[in-house]
């Protein structure tokens, strides 16, 4: 699909329970984050699994602060777009491998809330023209697909106490340089912005940068995607059917 063809519409009629697996906190909210907050709404389940902590993700916050501080304003970020469940795998960040430890607590995840879609980050080298992406995003969004399968293979991770599980229908890569669908988003865009505002102090290091500015800059991204959707306010994925 080229930068101008339009991108379709979103399965949402055949699934009800979503896992979102990234890499730090604040990656599901540059962008994401508006289209979990139009599933709950319509009453799917959404859960969330961050790799690492984000603590060494500030410069000017040492990581046995910065951790503590980057939970804590996940939690209450995910809580504005309708997310109770929150986990932390506590990979090194900066430092995530794509091995099979990171695969095992993956898999172990999907067997235990057994999704039917799957979201997460990059995984590829770049996010767009002269946009590398860093290896975290990279290896946890390549160990997310694999675990995938992983998850569904009786005879992979046999300690895992929950039971295989074969029912995710695809993967839902956010940020990705290749996006195939979108989810409109305009009624749920201010509670995507309050939401990465909720990483108030992680935005204040960022300094004067353009993400670090949410009202501007979710917007602005979400008509950029919509030009290719009807010019609506959207958010782009590619999708990845398993």
């Amino acid at each position: 699909m080229t930068e101008s063809e339009p991108l379709e519409t979103f399965p949402e009629d055949d699934w009800s329970r979503a896992l979102a697996v990234v890499a730090h906190p604040d990656d599901m909210e540059y962008g994401a984050a508006a289209a979990v907050a139009r599933w709950t709404r319509m009453g799917r389940w959404v859960g969330y699994v961050l790799a690492s902590k984000g603590e060494a993700g500030m410069d000017d916050v040492p990581p046995e602060e910065a951790g503590p501080l980057r939970v804590a304003e996940q939690i209450e970020s995910a809580a504005v777009v309708g997310v109770s469940d929150v986990e932390f795998l506590d990979h090194p960040d900066g430092l995530i491998e794509e091995s099979i430890a990171l695969r095992r607590d993956i898999a172990e995840a999907i067997r235990r809330h057994r999704p039917e879609l799957v979201v997460t980050i990059n995984h590829h080298a770049h996010w767009g023209p002269g946009s590398l992406n860093m290896a975290d995003h990279r290896n946890v969004g390549k160990a997310t697909i694999d675990a995938v399968r992983d998850a569904a293979n009786r005879w992979l991770f046999t300690d895992i106490a929950s039971p295989p599980w074969s029912g995710v229908r695809r993967v839902a890569v956010a940020g990705s340089p290749y996006p195939t669908h979108a989810v409109d988003v305009g009624d749920t865009l201010d509670l995507a912005v309050r939401s990465l505002q909720a990483h108030a102090r992680y935005l204040q290091s960022l300094g004067p940068h353009a993400m670090a500015v949410p009202e501007d800059f979710l917007p602005a991204m979400a008509l950029q995607v919509g030009a290719r959707f009807g010019n609506r306010p959207a958010t782009a994925f590619e999708v990845v059917s398993m």
